[in-house]
């Protein structure tokens, strides 16, 4: 019998895995609810296996759901899809809890394996290479017949259950820090919506300490002006992103698009504080820089008349907020031709704004909540990261 190892392996464990056929570990599962008329509906969503609403579900009368088979805990469901136009995929869930679900999906039961292992293993790569590589662009599904013949390696009993726990734990991990950064995002929500006024009202409700009054109300136009300074091909190319990064060097995001260089000598010059309109208006389209660079000629580059009065990332906040954006509908035009949004209509949009010592403050506490949410979000990456990169070789 053909024996090999994974090349990472939990302290403790050696030695080759045992390979066998998909249909030794995995039986053929199948109970009718004709008879018991069962009314948990599951579905399988994003790798989980979920209840649904049966009143939701209008279009489908309950004797349509004789048809559907029960599932109980344990039991492994999956479904391959393999389409004419080559998008191929594989959805894999384990049942927690027993009900029924559509007979569109393959169930089977585990013996003589841990079913949350085999769970793990069908999401592998190699395993979904397998899949993958068994369909014949002809049928959209594949039923277990096709699959029962598939090469697995397995280890021991006790091996299966290390790395379940080691995969519980790490998704423990992975589901805290997304409550974490839920948690900061939602803060950031709130607190845009109390540190600012909203629609009526001519000051916030929350302000920091030695600050009162209302806030100054002004047209873009008498605060703003445009900036076209050319000629610095030594500069950076920068691109404009949607998120808290704004504009950034092309080589610093992965993000490179060919371009003639000999034509960076009309590129525009953008500095550090300064904003370039971009083409994406449709989902906002101003972009705050912190870098000097040069950008597109196509995109607009402005930038405060009296710098000495505002601080920028002050106004990066509110050019990055829902209300900004949502007010941009009044005065884009053209969008899905590509052009972008017009200064000079811009210049007659009003904003309400305080001093520069409280724009100040404003932005340190949202700079300091942007860094908090971006290192969340870095150390939620790093978790799937590692969830992704153990698949790969903690498994055979």
């Amino acid at each position: 019998m053909n024996m090999v190892k994974p090349k990472i392996r939990l302290r403790g464990f050696e030695g080759e895995w045992e390979k066998g056929l998909f249909s030794a570990y995995a039986k053929p599962y199948f109970v009718s609810n004709k008879v018991v008329h069962h009314q948990n509906l599951l579905s399988l969503s994003y790798g989980k296996i979920v209840r649904k609403d049966i009143k939701a579900n209008k279009g489908l009368l309950p004797a349509s759901f004789d048809t559907y088979q029960i599932i109980k805990d344990g039991i492994i469901v999956f479904r391959f899809t393999d389409l004419q136009n080559d998008h191929k995929s594989l959805r894999v869930g384990i049942a927690k809890e027993e009900g029924i679900i559509s007979p569109a999906y393959v169930c089977v039961e585990c013996e003589n394996i841990n079913p949350d292992f085999f769970y793990l293993q069908m999401h592998t790569y190699d395993m979904r290479k397998l899949f993958y590589s068994m369909g014949d662009g002809m049928r959209q599904t594949l039923s277990y017949n096709d699959v029962k013949d598939m090469p697995l390696y397995i280890p021991s009993l006790p091996e299966q259950k290390a790395i379940v726990e080691y995969y519980n734990v790490l998704e423990k991990e992975i589901t805290t820090e997304t409550e974490n950064l839920t948690k900061l995002r939602q803060m950031k929500s709130a607190s845009l919506i109390s540190m600012f006024p909203q629609t009526g009202e001519t000051k916030p409700r929350v302000r920091f300490k030695g600050f009162e009054g209302e806030w100054k109300k002004d047209k873009a136009g008498e605060l703003f002006m445009t900036f076209n300074e050319r000629n610095r091909p030594d500069l950076p190319v920068l691109s404009a992103n949607q998120d808290v990064r704004g504009m950034a060097p092309r080589t610093d995001i992965g993000y490179n698009i060919s371009h003639n260089k000999a034509n960076e000598v009309t590129y525009k010059v953008v500095k550090p504080g300064q904003y370039v309109i971009h083409l994406r208006s449709f989902q906002g389209g101003f972009a705050h820089s912190a870098v000097e660079g040069i950008t597109s000629p196509a995109y607009t580059v402005f930038g405060f008349k009296d710098k000495n009065m505002h601080d920028d990332y002050f106004w990066k906040i509110i050019f990055m907020s829902k209300p900004f954006v949502k007010s941009l509908e009044t005065i884009t035009y053209g969008i899905r031709d590509g052009r972008s949004i017009s200064f000079s209509e811009f210049s007659e949009m009003s904003f309400l704004f305080p001093s520069k010592q409280e724009q100040q403050k404003i932005a340190s506490f949202f700079k300091s909540l942007d860094k908090q949410i971006l290192l969340q979000e870095q150390r939620l990456e790093k978790l799937k990261q590692i969830k992704t990169a153990c698949l790969d070789k903690m498994f055979v």
